[in-house]
């Protein structure tokens, strides 16, 4: 238990350092922490300590405090954890869904957001049902609007080869086609050979 534990704790706090360093979120969690800087109207990124040294200190401060937070409570209420864990389902699954609905409503009073809640809520459940992982587009989500403003700042300059004029960029996108090329054709390999399979046990039958 530790052992994970620790590494788990350890992720978190280590994927702190591109997103406040670079403003590159490493992860889904991180992404939606880039999504809350971005609303607030804080670039993470290089400049990010001289211009807002009260988020990038307040955060570090964060950390400290919610692990002997975590300790402080986990300790005495282990027990009341354990218990929680063994409320049946059909019991626990309408309170998780309560909360979530007073949740959404006590922000801005406001039914419409809790319609946007069921629908996306019956999204997210849909999608692992079909096969696709809801981190992707978590991320696509909060990266996209970034991705689609810096791509039209660049176009200003009038050259669409700006992209490959530095060699970062170049191993960038060529990796990126690389990889999506690559998951393209095994995809289309494996549906190859499950076709075939079917085939060959219509044919034995």
């Amino acid at each position: 238990m530790a052992a994970p534990e620790t590494a788990n704790n350890a992720a978190t706090g280590g994927s702190l350092v591109p997103l406040l360093s670079l403003g590159i979120p490493p992860n889904v969690i991180m992404a939606v922490l880039l999504g809350a800087f971005i609303i607030h109207g804080i670039d993470p990124g290089p400049l990010l300590i001289s211009k807002h040294p009260d988020v990038f200190w307040g955060t570090i401060a964060s950390m400290y405090v919610g692990n002997v937070m975590l300790l402080v409570l986990n300790l005495p209420l282990i027990g009341i954890w354990v218990k929680i864990l063994k409320i049946p389902y059909g019991i626990l699954f309408p309170l998780i869904l309560i909360f979530c609905f007073l949740g959404v409503y006590s922000l801005n009073n406001s039914v419409h957001e809790i319609l946007i809640m069921v629908i996306f809520g019956i999204f997210g459940y849909l999608m692992p049902k079909f096969g696709f992982e809801g981190a992707p587009f978590l991320m696509a989500l909060v990266l996209g609007p970034m991705l689609e403003r810096t791509f039209r700042q660049s176009l200003l300059y009038g050259d669409p080869l700006i992209f490959f004029k530095r060699p970062i960029s170049t191993i960038l996108i060529a990796t990126s086609l690389f990889l999506l090329l690559t998951s393209v054709f095994f995809g289309l390999a494996r549906g190859r050979k499950r076709l075939q399979k079917v085939l060959a046990e219509e044919e034995i039958r």
